[in-house]
């Protein structure tokens, strides 16, 4: 960046001469110590032989080079590794950082993050989606899978928000208990909806902190693992008779669809049948709200959305050197995403009239 600076003094490129056009002309480069939060370091500016050329990016008498830290930080939530992020600073300024001083840059996030993770939330959240994700995490041990368990919720005033990334060893409703409790001791009250993934014991662990809390499991999951069982010639047909189950105006209705369906399907697939019976209780919640209602909830979808964005930032990195690593990854991920997240969900001042109807108290105590 300061060579190109450079060519627009004298006005011509290096070597070429034949379109020199003025009595001024390179003369080598004088180093100069300027200093990041990473520490100091010896820069080379490029200078020219009436010493006109004044540098914009670091100017003559500032020592202080900071913005490097913007583009180290930047660079690192893409998911580029410390050794990536130094070969990619030295291309762009001339100055060889080294791996464990790029870290460094990095770790200063740690105490942000600390208290990121551990601010006070709201008293109340309407609706919750809870989901999970898995990392490869180098421990003492060697590489092991672990699970970066993630609360996306819509808050009281209609925006969406990151409430925590908690990474675990795996994806079990224990860890998630813990996680919820944590939840309770910074704040949450109550939750109104949470929608959740077909994991094992996750209602029980829910309503063992939040009993009031209405638990609806992803209906998309349940498709997806019904469609496990038909064979590819049937999955369309399959699949349009499920539709007609989750897509019914009443609950009712829904299982006299349901009933269609397995009269239809019980010879065939069981098994996929039967898995509807089993999780009715939690699939059925959604007939109990109105279209805008049942559209944000019957599915994790918006956010298995905010774990493609992780896994987009994660992707380039095989296996991450520790937990910390890939929390500042993730945390810088949360941080980009919410930047967008400027509009209220849609419909929502019609959505929380509705919510405020059904819950009662529960809500109109906190508007």
């Amino acid at each position: 960046m300061l060579e190109a600076e450079l060519e627009s003094e004298p006005g011509y490129s290096k070597y070429d001469y034949r379109n020199k056009k003025t009595q001024n002309a390179r003369d080598g480069k004088r180093t100069k110590t300027v200093r990041s939060s990473a520490g100091e370091f010896e820069l080379a500016v490029p200078r020219d032989r009436n010493g006109e050329f004044e540098p914009e990016i670091v100017p003559k008498g500032s020592p202080d080079v900071g913005n490097i830290e913007d583009k180290i930080l930047g660079m690192y939530s893409r998911g580029q590794s410390s050794r990536d992020i130094a070969d990619q600073i030295e291309e762009i300024y001339g100055t060889r950082l080294s791996a464990t001083t790029i870290s460094r840059v990095t770790d200063k996030l740690l105490p942000v993050i600390e208290t990121w993770q551990n601010r006070p939330l709201e008293a109340v959240y309407p609706i919750l989606w809870l989901d999970g994700f898995v990392l490869k995490i180098r421990g003492e041990n060697g590489v092991s899978n672990q699970c970066a368990h993630v609360i996306m919720g819509v808050n009281i005033e209609g925006y969406k928000e990151v409430l925590g990334i908690w990474v675990g060893n795996s994806e079990s409703s224990k860890f998630w208990l813990r996680v919820l409790t944590d939840l309770k001791n910074r704040g949450v009250e109550d939750i109104l909806i949470c929608t959740v993934d077909g994991l094992s014991g996750f209602q029980d662990a829910i309503e063992s902190v939040y009993p009031q809390t209405e638990v609806q499991r992803c209906v998309v999951h349940q498709v997806r693992y019904s469609c496990r069982f038909a064979q590819h010639k049937d999955r369309k047909e399959f699949c349009q008779d499920m539709k007609r189950i989750y897509t019914a105006p009443t609950e009712k209705a829904g299982i006299e669809a349901l009933e269609r369906m397995a009269a239809k399907w019980q010879a065939k697939y069981a098994y996929a049948v039967k898995s509807w019976y089993d999780n009715w209780d939690a699939l059925s919640r959604i007939y109990r709200y109105t279209p805008e209602i049942r559209r944000l909830i019957y599915t994790t979808n918006p956010i298995e959305s905010l774990n493609r964005q992780f896994c987009k930032a994660t992707k380039t990195r095989t296996q991450f050197p520790s937990e910390q690593a890939a929390t500042k990854v993730l945390y810088l991920t949360v941080i980009k995403i919410e930047e967008k997240w400027k509009m209220k969900v849609q419909n929502w001042g019609l959505i929380i009239f509705q919510l405020a109807i059904h819950f009662d108290e529960r809500i109109n105590k906190h508007l």
